[in-house]
């Protein structure tokens, strides 16, 4: 499994609820994206850094969605590049299903 951390900075800050508005707008493109685990969309507290946290199956399957084109989106909608950081998830704690996990 890999966990991806993409942020991008915001030249003003982004308000909780114009977050929410444009992350929900995003939303319907990750649902049923082959190799999407999960998504969360993060935003810091001073509304200056967005983002989101990724959960994938496989490398293969981020770097398909992580294309140029995709770049393109998020800096024109949010005006900042994005940076990708790449993490191996050799353990996950799922505290909803109460199931440790050690994806094989």
């Amino acid at each position: 499994m890999i966990t991806t951390v993409v942020q991008f900075r915001l030249a003003e800050p982004l308000s909780l609820d114009e977050a929410k508005r444009r992350f929900q707008s995003s939303a319907p493109k990750y649902r049923n994206l082959p190799g999407l685990v999960r998504k969360y969309y993060i935003r810091s507290e001073d509304g200056m850094t967005a983002g989101g946290v990724y959960f994938w199956e496989n490398r293969e399957a981020a770097e398909k969605v992580y294309t140029g084109e995709w770049r393109a989106f998020v800096e024109k909608l949010y005006g900042s590049a994005p940076a990708i950081d790449w993490f191996e998830s050799p353990v996950v704690v799922d505290n909803a299903t109460c199931v440790d996990t050690a994806p094989q």
